[in-house]
This record gives structure tokens, sequence and C-alpha cells, in this order.
């Protein structure tokens, strides 16, 4: 066995050593048989990667277990397990490390340093809804006690949960208090003139004056005084507060099934007043989603989401790697939204147009494949799109990798929220009209889902995008998915955009007008999400931006904005398009206009990285000088992307 292999096989046996021995947080050291002290992590030159995967391990089993939603047990036990991987990773000998394990280590580092700030913002929007949720403690303590095996006490925990429908009708009492804008005292008032108005009246049918007089008195009761002042509630936090009352709905009915029928006096206690609590439960929360805060389920419905603010945004780009302001992000956007207008009227010209590249769009809109031909259309243009990277030789695309995609026709329902094509599990969702669709919905579906947009979609979703990116990451570095980021998901995939701009991809100036349009979609991404965030810009603002100022129309530009707020995405999931390309754009030109690299070997060597941050993937190729405290601070320049 030579040193190095030495040198792993010792590192591997003492970090097993160090997985499987309490206490779990134990610094990384240990006794030598000399007695002397020796560092567990690392050996010199030996990889991060079992370290990356331990951590893993842990944090994926601690989260599972202690998943109970909104509750403390979850917050401090994920808190104090983050904070002592942080006071662990002190401990490593950072200048033991081989590069690419340098890397994992500050990736690791800033993984750890954006889980705390996360659970110091959800902490806060807990305690906006705390009030809406009197109930939570019940049955939160119900389930953790559950789990720590104690045995249940039946008739206690059925008063615990008979309590919570009295707890919610309070509640939905003082929350429409708030929106009716009438306090007790105008209430109580006027029904006492409703009274008096009841008793003068002649009631011919006694069971309508019965119904009268028990609507009468529910009123009464809704309005207690002892059921407190009105509760104002906007309709983000309405709509945050469903949520979180759904997910107790689905604890409350984990902790009962676990005992109904197992334990005959369990069921005897439990079985009305949990059926009573799960009904109320579920009704409150269609209360604040659609009396609240509005939604339905309906085209119609309001766009609804909840920014984090200037904080929350400056957390999530430290945790990115992204050395820029939110404010100097919108002005590398209008930058590059200035370009692509200048390029728009260059090609509306050259289609008789004039500088009027709006009308030049409309035409390129206008040209789609009739009903029936769309998926015949993504085909054709994937087989011309895989030629042309193969015969100029730009990155290596395995047989397997060609071979194994298919397509998927998105449904109207998805198309709410996924307006155009999208990639995911091998296949390419294709967007287009369907025959329930109403017939305007139908047009604005074909349009924007038209010949020359989805010329340039091709290649993102599919090769040289997204689907030869997955297939190459898992093959590689696999651990490194727990560092994934959009910033070189999407990065990349509009990278190819650029490039394939570049090298005249593009047939005809209609063409280009489609490779525009998502370009400048792209620019608007950054400005419509971070003022967003920033409180800057509403719901309907941002509709009206990618309409008027990129030219969507209105189902797909109000489906995209449904989609970036919903809270599905990272907030800055939508800079990293434009962001990120331009990051692999000068970084190929740091590398391969320099003679380091190729092409091919250069986009081999990035993907091969994994879906990291651009400024890691080459501080790993470059072989970047690093320290422990290395922060982000590469910022990129050189060309718009796609301009010389």
């Amino acid at each position: 066995m030579n040193n190095s292999l030495a040198a792993r096989f010792h590192f591997s046996t003492l970090l097993l050593v160090l997985v499987i021995s309490p206490p779990l947080f134990a610094l990384a050291q240990s006794a030598t048989t000399t007695g002397q002290a020796a560092k567990v992590l690392p050996a010199p030159g030996v990889s991060f990667e079992p370290y990356v995967r331990r951590y893993q391990a842990d944090s994926g089993g601690i989260s599972r277990f202690y998943n109970v939603p909104w509750s403390e047990s979850r917050f401090d036990r994920l808190s104090q397990f983050y904070r002592d991987e942080a006071a662990q990773l002190k401990q490593v000998d950072f200048d033991a490390l081989d590069q690419p394990g340098r890397v994992d280590y500050l990736l690791l580092r800033n993984k750890l340093n954006e889980e705390l700030a996360h659970f110091t913002l959800e902490q806060r929007q807990l305690a906006e809804m705390n009030v809406l949720l009197p109930f939570r403690h019940a049955v939160q303590d119900l389930e953790l006690a559950r789990r720590r095996m104690e045995p249940v006490n039946s008739q206690a925990s059925a008063e615990t949960v008979a309590a919570i429908p009295d707890q919610i009708r309070k509640l939905r009492a003082r929350i429409q208090k708030s929106k009716s804008g009438k306090n007790v005292e105008k209430s109580k008032s006027a029904e006492k003139a409703d009274d008096k108005a009841k008793e003068a009246t002649d009631f011919k049918d006694s069971k309508d004056s019965k119904d009268s007089t028990e609507e009468k008195d529910s009123k009464d009761q809704e309005t207690k005084p002892e059921d407190g002042p009105p509760i104002k509630i906007s309709p983000v936090l309405a709509k945050r507060t469903a949520e979180a009352v759904e997910a107790m709905g689905g604890t409350l009915h984990e902790w009962f099934a676990f005992y109904d029928g197992f334990q005959p006096e369990f069921s005897w206690w439990l079985k009305r007043p949990y059926d009573e609590a799960h009904k109320a439960l579920e009704e409150y929360a269609k209360f604040l989603r659609e009396d609240i805060a509005g939604l339905k389920g309906k085209d119609e419905d309001p766009l609804i989401g909840d920014p984090i603010g200037a904080q929350g945004l400056a957390d999530d780009l430290a945790a990115e790697n992204i050395p820029y302001t939110p404010e100097e992000l919108i002005a590398i956007a209008d930058q590059e939204f200035a370009w692509c207008e200048s390029e728009m009227k260059k090609a509306s010209r050259e289609m008789g147009l004039g500088d009027d590249w709006k009308a030049a769009l409309a035409k390129v809109k206008a040209d789609y494949a009739p009903p029936g031909a769309q998926d015949e259309l993504v085909t054709e243009i994937s087989r011309q799109v895989i030629r042309f990277v193969k015969e100029r030789g730009l990155v290596t695309i395995p047989p397997l990798c060609e071979e194994t995609w298919r397509l998927t026709m998105s449904s109207p329902e998805i198309q709410k929220t996924l307006p155009f094509a999208a990639y995911g599990g091998q296949n390419m969702m294709v967007a287009y009209a369907k025959d329930e669709m109403k017939n305007e919905d139908k047009l604005m579906s074909m349009r924007g889902n038209n010949r020359h947009f989805i010329r340039i979609v091709v290649p993102h979703e599919l090769i040289p995008g997204h689907h030869l990116q997955g297939f190459v990451a898992e093959r590689n570095r696999t651990y490194r998915s727990l560092f994934r980021t959009p910033f070189l998901v999407e990065g990349w995939a509009l990278y190819w955009e650029a490039r394939l701009w570049e090298l005249g991809y593009q047939q005809s100036p209609e063409d280009r007008i489609g490779m525009l349009f998502w370009r400048m979609h792209r620019c608007a991404r950054i400005i419509i999400s971070l003022k967003f965030h920033q409180g800057q810009m509403t719901p309907e603002e941002m509709v009206n931006f990618l309409v008027d100022r990129v030219g969507h129309e209105k189902f797909g530009a109000t489906s995209e904005v449904r989609r970036y707020i919903g809270g599905d995405y990272s907030p800055l999931y939508q800079c990293a398009y434009m962001i990120g390309a331009k990051q692999l754009l000068a970084l190929r030109k740091e590398i391969v206009e320099t003679g380091r690299m190729t092409d091919k070997q250069f986009n081999d060597a990035v993907l091969a990285c994994g879906a990291i941050p651009v400024e890691m993937i080459r501080a790993q190729l470059l072989n970047v000088p690093l320290t422990r405290d290395t922060q982000p601070n590469w910022q990129f320049a050189g060309p718009h992307p796609g301009q010389k």
C-alpha cells in the first residue's frame, strides 16, 4: 500500500469511528496509538467528499426525524446541528485538503450559513402567524410525545383535541370582524335593532321564525366580547397561514392514525373530537385561502407572494457566491436589456418593419405550428441542434444521453404556472393549446410557443442544456447535489443559448427575434423578482412589465409571475439564468480564449464539477488560491451574452 492509499485508508477508518461513535458532534480529533492528539480530518491531499457525505446523511436523518412543521423542536434541533457542524468544520486542517476538497469545504461552510439564515427568516414568519395558530403547540406536543414513545392519555388528549374547533371559531370571528370593518359594539347594536324589528313582525311561518332566531343566536355567539379584538391579516399572511394550518392538520392525522383501531380506549375517546378538529382545521385553511387571500383555484385568482426582504436577499446572495447587491444586479439586467432591444431593432429592420421590434415580434409569434404538430416540431429541432453541436465538437454527448429522453405534453392546469416548455425526469414538457382551453388562451399558448421561440427552447431544455447537464451530474461528484445552485443549473442552459447565437445557430431574423425574446425575458426576471422581494414592485406590476417591455402574452406573463412568487423557487432563481450565463461566458473567455482548454474540454470540465456556484468551478479549474476564510469576490466581466 503506497503512502497516498495508506493516508486515505487511515482517514476513512477514523471518519467511520467519528460517525458511529457518540457524541455525534464531537470535535474532529482522536488519539493515536502513541497517545499523541491527531486530527481526524483530513489527511494531506485527500478528498473532502467523505465528510460531505457524512454531513448529508446526518442532516437528512435529523431533518426527517424532526419533521413536525413549524415546531420549536425542529427549529431547535436543526439549529443546534448546524451550529455544531460549523464548530466541527473549524477543526478541519484546511491546508491539507486537495483543491476540490477546499472547494467542498467552502461550499459546506456557505451551506451552513445559509441554513441558519433561512431558520432566522422562518422564525420571523412564524412569529407573524402565531396569533392565528393558537392550537399549534397542542397539536405538535401530541405528535412529539408519540415520537418519544410516551404512553398516551386518551381522555386528556380528547380534551386537548376537542378544544381546537372552538379556538378556530373564535379566530374566524375575529378575522371576520376585521374584514367587515365592524367592531363588537356596532355588531351588537345592529343585532338589537334587528331583534326589535323582528318582534314587530307577524311571522306566518313559525319554522322560519325559529330559523331566524337560531341564526341570530349564532351571530351573537360569533361576536362575544371575550372572543377578542378584530384580527386584520394580509392576503400574503393568510396564504402562508393556510399552508401552515394544512400542515398541522396532517400532523394531527398522523398522530390519530397511529393509535386509532390499535388502542380501543383511544378510539372511544378520540373518534368524534378528532373528526371535528380535523374538519375545523380543513375549513379554517380553506377560509384563509379563499375568503381572505382570495385564492380559489381559478384563472382570475389574485397573484400573491411572500417577499423575503433586503436582508433575506443579502443572505441568499452570499450563499450563492454572488458578490453583488440587488441594485447592481438590476443594473446589469438593464444593460443587457438595452443590448437586446438594439439587436431586436436590427432584426426588425431586416424583416422590413423598421425599428418597430414589437411588430416584428407579433409577426414571429403568429408563426406557430398547427394543432397536432408541436411534438413533431420539437423532435426535429432536437435532432438539428444535436447535429450542430456534434459537428463543431463543442461538448461530449454520451450515446445513452442522446438515446434516453422523451416528450410529454403539458396539461392546461400545468400551463397555469408553466406556460412554456420545461424539463424534468428525462422529459421535455411541451406546452401547447388543448381543446378544453378557452379560445383566447389557446391562441396565447400557441403564440407563446411559436416556431421561432421553440427553436432555442429545445437546446435549452434538452441537449446541450438541461438533459445533458443532468445526465453528467448523475455520474460525477454526486455528493455535490447538496450544493446545487440555479446559477449553474439555469446558467448552463442560457450559456448555451448565447454560444449558439455566437456560432450562427439562428437561420433567419425571425429566429434571432425568437432568441432575443428569451434573452430579454431573462433580463426582466432579474428586474421584477428582485424588486418584488424588496417590496418595490407588486405582482400586477410584474405582469405588466413582462407584457409591455418584453412582449409576453398576458396568459404567459401571469403564469410566469404566479410561479415566481409562489414559494416553490428560491427568491434568486429568476436571477440565476442571466447571471449564471454571464459568469460561464466570462470563465470561458478566461480559459478557452487564452488557450488553456478547448471548448469541449472546458464544457466537459464544467459539467463534471457538478451544479455548484461558478466561482467555485473557476477556483477548481484554475487552482485559485483559497483559504478557510475565502469569501465570494469574483466579479465577472466581459461581453454581453452573445456579443463579441
